[in-house]
């Protein structure tokens, strides 16, 4: 008896899973942005690829990231502007203040290290041209290390819903 090939997924769900998790990362951006800020201890790392297409802020800023930069919102952080497709915020960087705007769909990973939350994100498509089968290598851990507890981060990936 011939086995039939796995039927192809026309609904796309795996894109639908990304953009909904996706959304997580928008609430949270429009919640830090209200006039309370941050709640608590909560802060955020958001790694973005830097050369993801809708990606602006300092040239000089951006060449010193090619591929990956990982931003902190925690104290020192202005005109945080969460929008529907993409968020702005003015950071410092060596004492001036950067303006950055970044889309969602370049975020690949958000973390809140007070309650240990993360979530990976599917990098965005290669630019016409780049190689997309080339090995990338995970984002720098964030600067606080070893949760305080010890215990890994929560994290909410799309794999464990993968079938194998």
């Amino acid at each position: 008896m011939a086995q039939e090939p796995p039927a192809q997924d026309l609904m796309h769900y795996e894109a639908m899973a990304q953009e909904a998790l996706r959304g997580v990362v928008k609430a949270a951006l429009k919640r830090a942005a209200a006039p309370g800020g941050l709640p608590g201890a909560h802060h955020f790392y958001i790694t973005f690829k830097t050369d993801a297409p809708g990606v602006s802020g300092p040239p000089d800023l951006l060449a010193k990231y090619p591929d990956e930069m990982t931003i902190v919102l925690q104290h020192q952080y202005w005109d945080l502007a969460p929008g529907e497709t993409f968020f702005s915020v003015t950071l410092r960087f060596g004492g001036q203040p950067k303006w950055l705007s970044i889309p969602y769909a370049a975020v690949t990973r958000f973390y809140d290290p007070s309650v240990q939350f993360l979530l990976q994100f599917e990098p965005p498509p290669a630019a016409a041209g780049e190689q997309t089968d080339a090995i990338v290598p995970p984002a720098a851990e964030p600067p606080d290390g070893e949760p305080p507890s010890g215990e890994p981060p929560k994290i909410v990936s799309l794999d464990k819903f993968r079938k194998k």
